[in-house]
């Protein structure tokens, strides 16, 4: 028995000290984000109008949290899941410049997750949006931009570290840039997962780019909203895609974790192609979809970043549960209770 008990997971930080740092971070990120990428932060919906192609559909098959909303005569309301075309709308009804843009504290429901060790029915996001120009949408601004939010990890890796010595710091100097495509090359025989696996035990953070196309094997690499991020454009290096997941080496969970999801985001002609390519076509006639394909919106990079996913990186936890208050079925709450987590209600 005293061999299991040493086996068990124990936290580094106790509860008062997690919430500490989760307040740290908290604070402390979003501002580095907007000093880096020149963002200001703004206001965010919970809770939007159905069927204006605003609310995000993810990978395309998640239901939003839907409901009559009495004062619009019982016309349908949705919480959001997250704010990746609302960001680009707001970036032209707040009349932004090239180089700057919008930053968002986004609180979402996604019913249909599935519990994990990663996942839970809570989103909370540092939702961002920049504005750019046409000769920015290429490999080399995505990259400089994916650059700059890693160096924020680190800087915040140091601060945590400061703070609480027992945790060491674990990220790498840099982060390693790989297509989609030469990761199925390398690995043929592996599940986009197990790639994933691969690349970020091999390098300790890795940005994955081309998420949303097939690949030469006739497969995704995983699923992607076709009316956000550019995934089917050819960049610079000859593969698909201007987009891409910020991923790194959890050792605590000893798998890949995504930190981040971000890219460059369609223009006209690209969210044309792609809504025929996923077979949306229908989507076109949406408030959101007009508005680009008339040209009303601009250019723009963004992504989200996951709050709650980072504090539990760098607080180096086993489960999202230690990190947010949630909703847990009770046979995740004794399975942790079992394994030394202690979860949040």
């Amino acid at each position: 028995m005293a061999a299991t008990s040493e086996l068990k997971y124990k936290s580094l930080l106790n509860r008062r000290e997690t919430e500490k740092a989760i307040d740290l971070i908290k604070t402390k990120f979003p501002k580095m984000m907007s000093e880096k990428l020149n963002l200001f932060k703004v206001s965010c919906p919970l809770i939007i109008m159905d069927g204006t192609g605003i609310n995000d559909d993810l990978s395309g098959t998640e239901r939003p949290v839907k409901f009559p909303i009495k004062n619009q005569g019982d016309a349908p309301g949705v919480v959001v899941q997250s704010l990746a075309k609302w960001k680009r709308w707001q970036l032209a009804e707040l009349e932004t410049v090239d180089g700057e843009g919008i930053i968002t504290d986004m609180r979402a429901l996604r019913p249909d997750e599935d519990y994990s060790p990663q996942h839970s029915l809570y989103v909370d996001q540092w939702d961002w949006e920049q504005k750019i120009n046409l000769s920015e949408r290429n490999l080399d601004y995505l990259k400089g931009v994916v650059e700059s939010i890693y160096g924020i990890y680190q800087e915040m890796e140091k601060s945590v570290v400061s703070l609480f010595p027992q945790i060491s710091p674990i990220l790498p100097e840099k982060i390693k840039f790989i297509q989609a495509e030469d990761l199925l090359q390398a690995f043929p025989n592996l599940s986009p997962k197990e790639r994933e696996y691969e690349a970020t035990k091999a390098h300790g953070a890795v940005f994955l780019i081309g998420i949303g196309d097939k690949l030469s094997n006739g497969e995704k690499h995983d699923d992607r909203a076709p009316d956000y991020d550019d995934w089917s454009s050819y960049n610079s290096e000859g593969h698909k895609g201007l987009n891409g997941d910020i991923l790194v080496w959890n050792p605590v969970l000893e798998n890949s974790f995504e930190l981040s999801s971000m890219g460059i985001r369609v223009d006209a002609e690209t969210l044309a192609h792609q809504l025929k390519n996923s077979g949306e076509e229908k989507r076109a006639g949406l408030f959101f979809h007009q508005k680009l394909l008339n040209g009303e919106l601009p250019q723009s990079i963004g992504g989200g970043i996951g709050q709650s996913r980072t504090c539990m990186f760098l607080l180096r936890k086993k489960h999202i549960g230690e990190v947010q208050s949630g909703i847990w079925p009770e046979n995740e709450f004794q399975k942790c209770k079992e394994e030394g987590i202690e979860l949040m209600r």
